[in-house]
Formats: structure tokens, sequence, C-alpha cells
């Protein structure tokens, strides 16, 4: 146990340890889990070293004081925030969002874990069994809980990351399938049959083909990010500016649209992006039937762009850029059987050339 007092000093006239209404500094005596304990404690508010000593026996070591545990709800509410602090793009904050607030919070209400010592490795176990992903999104999902788990521990509110014991879901990576020619010639012609929009459909589609565009990023395509027959990409760490360029025909298509005032191809800018990215996979589905597509999204044409390039001998290294991955490894995961095609194709030039 320990005890506060005051430690009088001339020209303080009074001497019991009970007194507490002087300036005199306060002392702590007394023991903690068999530590024994005698000294000053620089302070003289008696709430301020009553909070200090209390926080000294909250964590049962004299010096250290844990700092205060928050729950589940305002940890993640914490968590979100400071990823929004260091920007990251707005879709990776909504599926830390999704999987966090809308998921993580609701299922510690429901099961009455309110507190982050309640989400032990056996808890998260049965959150995990809670999810209806696929085996590849789960993957991702489970990258998120334990970066939120980090989070905690780097802040002290938990003793060790309880995700780590979690093991991962079985995933088969799916080879990347671009567009046939013939695919990507049905899918033309039924732009000219939508019951809609034509142009801007058969617009957004040759930019996507043409540019290896994410569906988010094409969604928000402005005015001003083209140069001439040039779309600017995006910054590389270096500085430089990445373009790509287009064909006269996507060119065309862009110039034929009304932009509304609102320097964007294909949407209004009152939309939330998610939103916005919703109604085109909506229309893009509704394209796919039509055109009698099988298994068609939005994807694909980025892998078409990328596996374009490849046959045509463009080297890995550059595909990797203008898709902007972070690393050349990430191009070769998702592009490796196309690699070894264009291997092949090289190799028969070689020989073609021996006659």
């Amino acid at each position: 146990m320990l005890t506060l007092y005051r430690r009088h000093y001339p020209p303080c006239r009074h001497t019991s340890r009970r007194f507490r209404k002087c300036q005199c500094p306060i002392w702590v005596q007394g023991t903690l889990r068999g530590e024994v304990i005698k000294k000053s404690l620089d302070l003289r508010s008696w709430e301020a070293a009553s909070d200090l000593v209390r926080g000294w026996e909250a964590s049962g070591e004299i010096g250290i004081v844990k700092p205060e545990i928050p729950s589940v709800s305002e940890a993640v509410e914490r968590f979100v925030a400071y990823q929004c602090s260091r920007h990251l793009a707005p879709e990776t904050i909504r599926k830390y969002g999704l999987l966090l607030e809308k998921r993580l919070v609701s299922w510690c209400t429901k099961t009455g874990r309110t507190q982050l010592r309640q989400l032990t490795v056996d808890a998260l176990r049965q959150f995990q069994q809670t999810w209806e992903d696929g085996a590849l999104y789960a993957i991702k999902n489970l990258e998120r809980l334990c970066a939120f788990f980090e989070f905690c521990l780097d802040a002290q509110w938990i003793e060790r990351n309880p995700t780590k014991a979690l093991r991962r879901p079985k995933a088969k990576h799916a080879p990347t399938l671009p567009f046939s020619q013939e695919e990507m010639k049905r899918i033309l012609d039924a732009c000219d049959r939508y019951p809609g929009n034509q142009g801007r459909l058969k617009a957004f589609v040759l930019v996507m083909r043409h540019s290896g565009l994410r569906i988010s990023d094409a969604t928000a395509l402005s005015k001003d990010r083209l140069d001439g027959n040039k779309l600017f990409l995006y910054t590389a760490k270096t500085g430089t500016p990445v373009y790509v360029p287009l064909p006269p025909t996507v060119i065309q298509a862009l110039g034929k649209l009304d932009t509304n005032g609102s320097g964007r191809f294909f949407t209004t800018g009152n939309a939330k992006p998610v939103t916005a990215r919703s109604n085109w996979s909506r229309y893009l589905d509704k394209l796919f039937e039509l055109a009698k597509v099988e298994n068609g999204h939005s994807h694909r044409f980025r892998d078409t762009f990328a596996v374009e390039l490849l046959l045509a001998g463009v080297p890995l290294e550059t595909v990797s850029i203008l898709l902007g991955h972070s690393s050349i490894k990430v191009t070769e995961k998702h592009y490796k059987p196309w690699v070894k095609t264009l291997q092949s194709k090289l190799e028969q030039e070689v020989m073609r050339a021996w006659a």
C-alpha cells in the first residue's frame, strides 16, 4: 500500500503529515508488490500526486503508469481517424471502416465484448467464422484486422496481437483472364445497342481498355489529365509524371462527351466515389450480358491492357510502371503466365532468324 503525505519545510509552521492545505512537497511511502519506496514525487498538487500513485497501483509497478485503455468502439474510432490523417486512399479508408466499424464493433456489441481485453484469440476466431467473404478478400480483411491490433499494441492498450495466432484462409490465385479480341469486338458492338448513353459508355470502355486504369480512377477521369493524346496516370516516387498515349479512337470518343461544367467525363462530381463506381459497375454488368461475355468484370480491361503490351514485346518493368504497381514482383505475380508466353514468342523469333 502506498501512502501520500506532505513533508513540511520552513517557513511552513505545520508538522503533521495529515495536514494537506499547504504547498510543501508531497512524498510517497509504502510497498507495492514487495517493492519498498520512500521518496519525493516532485509534486505539490495533491490531486496530481494521487493520480500518479493510482496509476502505479493500477499497473502494479512503481514508476509505471499504463495508459487508459479505450473500449473497442473508441479504439476503432481512433484507428480510423489516424489512417485518415495519413492521407490514405478513400477506398482504403472505406474498407477499414467496413471491416472494423460495420462488422467488428457490431459483432462485439452483440456478443457483449466491448473491451479490448475481451478480444482474445478464441474470440477473434469466432468473429472470423462470421465472415462470408471469398478467400482472397478474407486474407485482405485479416491483414486489416492485424493492422488494427498492431495499432493497439503500439498504444500499449494490449500486451500482444491476438491476430498473429489466426490462420490465413487458403486461396488459389486465379489466373489473369484478359478479354480476347473477339470478346472486345462484341463488347464494343454491344455499346451501340445499349439502352442508355451509348457514346459515353463506349468512351468509358475504350479508356479502360487502352489506359489500364482501375474503374474507380476511370470513373473520376477529368479533362485536365489529358495532354494532347496522352493521359496522365500518376506521379512516380521520383517526382516524374507517368503518361500513357491513347489511340485516336479514344481521343475522338472523349471529345464527343459533354462534361456539363464539372470537367469530368463520366460523373458529375456530385455523387460519392463509391456510388459512382457502383453505378458504372452495374452499367458494365448489363453491357457484358448484352455482349454475351461470360465472367466479365471491369478489371479484365486492365488485364487486357497489360497482357497486350507484354505480347507486343513491352518489358515487364515498363508494364509495371504503367500499372502503378509498388513492385515488379506484383506485376510478375499477376501476369507470370503471359510473361512465359512472351518468352516463347521471343524464342520462336530467334529460331526463325537462324534460317
